[in-house]
């Protein structure tokens, strides 16, 4: 509710943060509280945003910053960080909705079709803000870097 009142007001950019969701031990236990805390309240501002026509100008982004290893680290029961396989949940803002891309092995180690380097994923989130990721860069020691790298290339099947 809150973070649809700030839109509604402006404001540009909202960040939710859900900080049991580095899971490095308890998943078994944590991970149906930590749905139940969060799904139907991400359903909840896609549905409000949409019924209120804030939807079509609103990217809403879930994810996290790496994907996780598909297996149990030691007897903790949780998962490491894994570069090689994410999932992110995109809506509204400019994005082909119902899309599903991407597959993995069937371990969910590697991606295997249509993978997304983190690199084309910023390239196409700062498409859909209306930045040039091209021409986005910073200084650093003399040198200008893009925030993309040299590798970020928009993920055209993404888009509406």
């Amino acid at each position: 509710l809150l973070a649809r009142r700030l839109i509604e007001r402006g404001v540009r950019f909202v960040e939710i943060f859900h900080e049991s969701w580095d899971q490095h031990g308890a998943l078994v236990n944590d991970l149906k509280k930590n749905c139940r805390n969060t799904d139907k309240a991400s359903a909840a501002l896609v549905k409000d945003l949409k019924q209120r026509g804030l939807l079509e100008d609103t990217l809403v982004i879930w994810g996290g910053e790496f994907g996780r290893t598909p297996m149990v680290q030691g007897g903790n029961d949780g998962r490491d960080h894994h570069p090689n396989c994410f999932t992110y949940w995109l809506a509204g803002g400019g994005v082909k909705a119902g899309l599903t891309l991407g597959e993995s092995d069937d371990l969910g180690f590697n991606a295997t079709k249509d993978r997304v380097h983190v690199h084309d994923l910023h390239a196409t989130l700062l498409h859909l803000l209306g930045f040039d990721h091209t021409k986005l860069t910073y200084r650093f020691q003399g040198r200008d870097f893009r925030l993309t790298d040299v590798h970020g290339e928009v993920v055209e099947k993404l888009l509406a």
